[in-house]
C-alpha cells in the first residue's frame, strides 16, 4: 500500500518472535495483494478492469472491506465513497501518473454520477460482487485500517496481550503496555514543512486514524488540495479541516470515518460525528490559527 507497517510488542519471553513476524507480514501482504491500486494483479484492479453487468469472484477479506465501505458510505450520505479511483489517478495521486492531467480530470468529472451503492452489489455468501458501473474503486481510505485489524488478529492468535500495531497513521492497541500504562501515540501537528507533535493520545484496546491535508497534497495557486477525493464534487477535498482524528474499536472503522469527516467538511462533518456518536478531533485552519473541535474523549 505504498507505506510501512510496524508492531510494538511487550512480549512474553516464550513468544516465538520469528513466527510472529512471519505471520504479521503475511497478513499485511494478503491485504496488499487484494486491495492495492498499485499492484496490477491485485483483486481490486481485477474488479476495476472487469466489464460492467458481471459477477466477479472476490476473496472474503476484500468482501468484508467492501461491505464496511458500503455501510459507511450509506451512513455518511456519500461523504465516504471509494468510487473515486479515476479522480485519484487523474489528479496525479494514484498509480497512473504523478501530476494532474486536465483531460483526464475532465473525463472523470463528465462521468455519469454514480454512488458506491449504485455501482456495486455484494453477495457475501457466494463470495462475489456484481459490477453495475465502470467507476473505478479506490480502497485507500479504509484498507490500511483493515490491515491493522488483521495484524491485531494475528497477535491474538499468538496469544499476545500487549501490543501496538500500525500502518502509516492508522494504529490499534491490543490491551495496554505490560506495565498497565496505556500506549501513548503522538498526534501529529498538521504542518507540511516539518514533523512535530500537536498532542498525545492514550490507547488501550482502541484504534485511532487521522486524515488530513498536510502530507499528500497539491498547491494550485494559493489553494492546497488534499489527496483525498470528494466524490460529490468530483474534486479533491478543499475545506477548512487540516486534520480529523477518530477513535474506534476497529481500525477499519476509524480509518473510514476519518476519511468521511474530512470530506464532509467542518459543519457537516461535526454534525455527522455527533449523529453517529463518534469520538473525533477536528483541527481547523482559521485566520487566527488552528482551532480544535472535539467530541467524546476529545471534548475534555
Amino acid at each position: 500500500m505504498g507505506t510501512r507497517w510496524s508492531v510494538t510488542v511487550d512480549a512474553d519471553p516464550a513468544l516465538d518472535l520469528q513466527a510472529l513476524r512471519h505471520d504479521l507480514a503475511a497478513a499485511v501482504q494478503t491485504v496488499d495483494a487484494q486491495m492495492s491500486p498499485w499492484k496490477p494483479d491485485s483483486d481490486l484492479v481485477r474488479l476495476n478492469r472487469a466489464p460492467i453487468d458481471t459477477w466477479v469472484d472476490l476473496p472474503a477479506e476484500m468482501l468484508e472491506v467492501l461491505g464496511s465501505a458500503l455501510e459507511v458510505h450509506r451512513q455518511s450520505a456519500g461523504a465516504f465513497d471509494p468510487c473515486v479511483g479515476a479522480l485519484v489517478d487523474a489528479w496525479g495521486f494514484g498509480a497512473v501518473r504523478d501530476a494532474p492531467d486536465a483531460e483526464a480530470i475532465n473525463t472523470a468529472r463528465r462521468a455519469a454520477p454514480c454512488t458506491m451503492q449504485q455501482a456495486l452489489e455484494l453477495d457475501q455468501t457466494s463470495g462475489r460482487a456484481f459490477k453495475r458501473s465502470p467507476r473505478q474503486l479506490d480502497l485507500c481510505g479504509i484498507a490500511k485500517g483493515y490491515g491493522v485489524d488483521r495484524m491485531v488478529a494475528v497477535l491474538q492468535q499468538h496469544r499476545v496481550r500487549h501490543a501496538l500495531a500500525a500502518i502509516d497513521g492508522e494504529l490499534r492497541a491490543l490491551g495496554s503496555q505490560a506495565s498497565g500504562a496505556p500506549w501513548a501515540v503522538a498526534l501529529e501537528a498538521p504542518d507540511a514543512d516539518r514533523r512535530t507533535t500537536h498532542g498525545v493520545i492514550e490507547l488501550q484496546d482502541l484504534a485511532v486514524a487521522t486524515s488530513g491535508d498536510y502530507r499528500h497534497y497539491l498547491n494550485v495557486g494559493e489553494t492546497r488540495l488534499a489527496h483525498t477525493m470528494d466524490a460529490r464534487r468530483a474534486a479533491p477535498v478543499n475545506n477548512a479541516i487540516a486534520s480529523v482524528t477518530v477513535l474506534a474499536r476497529t481500525c477499519m472503522a476509524a480509518d473510514a470515518w476519518a476519511t468521511a469527516l474530512l470530506v464532509a467538511g467542518p459543519a457537516e462533518g461535526l454534525a455527522m460525528a455527533q449523529r453517529m456518536g463518534l469520538e473525533a478531533l477536528f483541527l481547523l485552519r482559521r485566520p487566527q490559527g488552528l482551532v480544535e473541535l472535539g467530541l467524546g474523549q476529545f471534548s475534555v
